[in-house]
């Protein structure tokens, strides 16, 4: 299994501690991480490099993703997207499926304003309610999270260890968690389900 990361515009300080939070999740979970590709039965996380208006090209994540994997559309991928990084993100997940790949999950962090729709389960995260509720109008699948009390935009991508939320609409095998959780542990606990299917 390939996990994807399709960062925003911004700095990429911001992805880079995104990255070291989600290998610290997958390293102290059932989910082992490696650093080659075509590992059966891991997560190789892979950072598409596109700075500035190619975050928003699905093509150009595509023919990343294409190199990286080595053109094996037997892979397994689930897209991880921030920001604007979503536009281009959700564009490659449905190409990649068009040309017969498979897409495990798609999660979008922060895309608000942007559509989602695909033959896959979609999640969202948001920093804040508005988001959240505003984002969902424009498709959302099952189980998504937003930040309570809200965090500003930046931090739910730096530091989602430290967001507190809520988790909504809980319809999937899973047992919520009693009371509050952060947006990482909302993250393991997909990763978690996505890696055992």
């Amino acid at each position: 299994m390939s996990i994807i990361i399709c960062p925003g515009i911004h700095e990429p300080e911001l992805t880079e501690s995104f990255r070291v939070g989600l290998l610290d999740l997958v390293s102290h979970s059932a989910i082992p991480a490696v650093s080659y590709a075509n590992a059966p039965n891991y997560a190789n996380i892979l950072i598409y490099p596109g700075k500035d208006v190619l975050v928003l090209s699905a093509v150009h994540i595509l023919q990343f993703l294409r190199v990286r994997l080595t053109d094996s559309l037997k892979s397994p991928i689930i897209f991880i997207s921030f920001s604007a990084g979503v536009i281009g993100a959700i564009g490659a997940a449905n190409l990649w499926q068009l040309l017969g790949g498979r897409v495990k999950a798609f999660i979008a962090i922060d895309g608000w304003g942007v559509p989602l729709q695909g033959n896959f389960p979609i999640h969202r995260i948001s920093h804040d309610y508005f988001t959240h509720w505003s984002s969902c109008l424009l498709g959302s699948g099952q189980n998504n999270f937003y930040a309570n009390p809200a965090v500003d935009h930046l931090s739910i991508w730096k530091s989602l260890q430290t967001v507190q939320g809520c988790w909504v609409d809980s319809s999937i095998e899973i047992i919520p968690p009693k009371g509050r959780l952060t947006a990482a542990e909302f993250l393991l606990m997909l990763l978690k389900r996505y890696e055992a299917n």
